[in-house]
């Protein structure tokens, strides 16, 4: 099975065996595009070379033939917007779920009486990034634009559209943004409360996320070595994938992905309404996923380590180590200090929204980059436990499973532990997305009787970190005073942000 995952700044080709081992990764960097304040975006174009490279390098690793792959899925960052006209072929660049180019709209929104009705009908409200606003954004600042979408795709339905030539969105990508929470279809009411009623033709046909959605072109299998013919289905959102791919996506779990966003979430049997979460549909009809997120995790580790230690990063890899095993002593050392520095992960929005930036506070003369970065790190937990206390208050989760990059750590998923005062569970999975979308791929074709039925042996690949109850209190106490100083700086935040240039359009 071939599972794609194609991130925010990285593609990848996963081909997993039927028992659930990886035999091959390939990654493949996709550069991002930033024109102008708070627009990020990325060729539609190259973002499909590049995954069709990773798949023909994936297949070259595996020391298997393409005519061993029984089925592809893809899944991809979830939000932003992918658009084609009506002869298919991209309009414009694709735009990132950081993008904030909409934040004007979206606080206009908000002062009319758009929010409410949306988390009614919607089961959320829009949000910065979502794909209902930058429509909206696109029809009032690119009308020639918008005139010409012939079809609104996600991410991962880009392509998929390259793979097979067929239009197709999944469930779980529809519910961002244009499905009636309770019959889990699309909603023309909620397109017209967003005045994007003109869209509703655009709309691709829905799937379930195990549904054969089409069969690799013969034009796909020239660019990637795969076999023509071979069936592709319709895969999943990434943050439900990674969920499916850790043993996380079932009630009464919390699943947690710290990547590029602060994914929190967990399933349930009935749709529950807040608007501090989204509640979406999950990878079995009749079941939703309730996701509490915000772009502001993982992501400020990789901006530190970009901006402040590309040399040590690049001098690590020429001598074959990891940059992140050679911080590590410093991140302890930092962690374990008393009195550091405080840190707000801000870089590209918060849980209330674009208007808050990053920063560092407390910040003396005799911290080291190793008190920055554990400031970082605490930061980004603190950051994903405003989103897990208030989904606690809905659903009893007693068990959190935590992945992402960071979480192969073991400071890192101690310091979740003691910041979130439960258990956490790291799983010995490292591309639980891509395994994820292997999991539609293998239950599509007949390989695995339900996406569910994950034929590895979990007992052998978690490990469990119990909060330390000194530490615990400490967290507890600085947590405390992270969120009151968030609160103190909201009017500072607008005034920052109002010293940017008005028109960034």
């Amino acid at each position: 099975m071939l599972g794609i995952d194609s991130g925010l700044t990285v593609t990848k080709a996963v081909i997993f065996d039927e028992c659930g081992r990886s035999l091959a990764v390939s990654r493949e960097r996709v550069p991002q595009s930033l024109p102008r304040a708070h627009h990020v975006e990325r060729d539609m174009d190259e973002l499909w070379r590049a995954t069709a490279r990773a798949i023909r390098e994936a297949i070259r690793q595996s020391g298997r033939g393409a005519a061993d792959i029984a089925a592809v899925a893809p899944t991809a960052h979830g939000d932003g917007l992918y658009l084609v006209d009506r002869t298919a072929s991209p309009l414009g660049p694709g735009i990132l779920s950081l993008d904030s180019r909409a934040r004007l709209l979206l606080r206009e929104w908000q002062n009319t009486g758009v929010m409410e009705p949306a988390l009614k009908i919607s089961g959320q409200q829009p949000h910065v990034a979502a794909p209902s606003t930058l429509l909206a954004w696109i029809r009032d600042h690119h009308p020639e634009r918008y005139t010409r979408i012939g079809h609104v795709l996600g991410c991962k339905d880009w392509l998929r559209l390259c793979l097979t030539g067929e239009l197709g969105m999944d469930r779980t990508e529809a519910s961002t943004a244009f499905t009636d929470v309770s019959t889990q279809s699309y909603s023309s009411e909620l397109l017209e409360l967003f005045g994007l009623g003109a869209l509703q033709r655009a709309l691709p046909p829905m799937y379930e996320p195990v549904a054969i959605s089409g069969q690799v072109t013969a034009a796909a299998a020239a660019a990637t070595g795969l076999l023509a013919g071979t069936p592709v289905a319709a895969g999943l959102h990434d943050v439900t994938a990674s969920a499916l791919g850790i043993g996380a996506h079932a009630p009464d779990i919390l699943g947690i992905v710290a990547g590029t966003y602060s994914i929190n979430e967990v399933v349930s049997n009935t749709p529950v309404i807040d608007s501090r979460w989204f509640c979406r549909g999950a990878v079995r009809p009749g079941q939703w996923n309730n996701m509490a997120i915000s772009p502001a995790s993982a992501t400020n580790y990789d901006w530190f380590i970009d901006t402040l230690c590309a040399s040590d990063r690049d001098a690590a890899a020429a001598s074959g180590l990891s940059i992140h095993e050679q911080l590590s002593p410093e991140i302890a050392a930092g962690l374990a200090r008393p009195a550091s520095p405080f840190y707000h992960p801000y870089l590209y929005g918060s849980p209330d929204g674009a208007i808050a930036s990053a920063g560092f506070l407390g910040l003396r003369g005799w911290h080291q980059r190793g008190d920055m970065l554990a400031a970082i790190l605490e930061g980004i937990a603190f950051n994903h436990r405003v989103h897990v206390d208030a989904l606690r208050e809905a659903f009893p989760a007693t068990e959190i499973y935590l992945t992402g990059g960071i979480s192969r750590n073991p400071l890192i998923a101690q310091l979740f532990s003691d910041v979130l005062g439960l258990p956490v569970t790291v799983t010995d999975t490292e591309e639980a997305a891509a395994w994820g979308a292997a999991l539609c791929a293998g239950a599509a074709v007949g390989l695995f009787k339900d996406v569910a039925a994950d034929p590895r042996v979990m007992s052998g690949m978690r490990t469990k970190f119990w909060p330390d109850p000194q530490a615990r209190a400490v967290r507890d106490e600085r947590y405390k005073l992270h969120q009151q100083i968030a609160h103190h700086l909201r009017s500072d935040w607008e005034a920052l942000s109002a010293l940017e240039p008005s028109k960034q359009l």
